[in-house]
């Protein structure tokens, strides 16, 4: 296939209704999360992660949902790279996960806080020593000269941590993304795809359905 624009697929599976689906966002989601579990998709829980800076550049990347209940959507970071200094600095945040096996996409628009410390060091201390070892080895998103500043880092750490008592660092944890709208969209054929969206009101969400 030569040409970019020839790529292209019609979406077959199934439909999203109103009449089927949940009242409430995070149940509905709690619904498509089981049948992506189901389908044993690669890096189920990866999702992208759309912020912006103070003065509202945008900058998106894939991060891995590591929770998520009423409260919201949960992922871990280090507080002093891009993202965790744009929603700092500006907490408003899309996540969008994409599954394409099931022909469907979620996108989430909310706003960011820092989970709490109890939350950081329980999700820290359940990690791999090598990644509770990286947390504190890579100085995330700054510019370095090579790999080696990496390595060599490593090999200090493990040295000083080597009975494996790793604390988590201070400049790393958990943000939660807050959501006031959840879009479901189920792909369908010809392009004319079902989007229902929940929007907060208040206390209440409010469903609609979306032109495709």
């Amino acid at each position: 296939m030569s040409n970019i624009s020839d790529i292209r697929k019609d979406y077959l599976q199934q439909s999203l209704t109103e009449d089927t689906i949940a009242p409430d966002p995070i149940r509905q989601f709690d619904v498509w999360w089981a049948a992506a579990l189901q389908a044993k998709l690669d890096e189920v829980n990866a999702m992208t992660l759309a912020t912006a800076s103070a003065d509202g550049i945008p900058s998106a990347r894939i991060v891995l949902l590591k929770g998520y209940d009423e409260r919201g959507f949960v992922f871990f970071t280090n507080y002093q790279s891009e993202k965790g200094q744009d929603l700092i600095a500006n907490p408003h945040a899309s996540l969008v996960f994409f599954w394409p096996t099931l022909e469907r996409q979620v996108r989430i628009n909310g706003s960011a806080e820092k989970v709490s410390s109890a939350e950081s060091d329980e999700y820290f201390n359940s990690r791999p020593v090598g990644s509770r070892i990286g947390a504190w080895a890579s100085p995330q998103s700054e510019v370095i000269k090579s790999r080696d500043l990496l390595e060599q880092n490593v090999t200090e750490l493990e040295r000083k941590y080597a009975d494996g008592s790793i604390p988590r660092p201070p400049h790393w944890g958990g943000f939660r993304i807050i959501p006031n709208s959840i879009e479901f969209w189920q792909g369908r054929p010809n392009r004319l795809h079902d989007r229902i969206r929940y929007t907060l009101i208040g206390e209440e969400w409010v469903i609609e359905r979306l032109a495709p």
